[in-house]
């Protein structure tokens, strides 16, 4: 899942650093991987609920244009793809939170 953040997350100096190619007209965005829908896991962030502290503090909206034709697949597969998935939006610009 991509969660949409609010752009004062580029602040952040541990953000900057992990996207120093970010182009600031672009999108930041959370990239997530749950086993429940990604509208449960978005409450689950905003309830505080194994909540990335990035997503509770600057969560916009999830972003399903980005991820809906991943989903569903299987858990290993889903590893990986969201390593994938985060790696291909900052290459092209996006700033990326998550991910792992």
């Amino acid at each position: 899942y991509v969660v949409l953040l609010d752009p004062a997350v580029g602040k952040l100096r541990t953000v900057r650093a992990a996207n120093p190619r970010r182009d600031r007209k672009k999108l930041c965005v959370y990239v997530g991987m749950t086993g429940l829908t990604p509208e449960e896991r978005f409450a689950n962030h905003k309830a505080g609920i194994k909540a990335a502290a990035v997503v509770t503090r600057y969560d916009l909206r999830l972003l399903p244009e980005l991820y809906a034709h991943l989903n569903p697949m299987p858990f290993e597969a889903a590893v990986r793809r969201e390593m994938d998935l985060a790696e291909d939006l900052r290459r092209a610009g996006y700033t990326v939170t998550g991910g792992h």
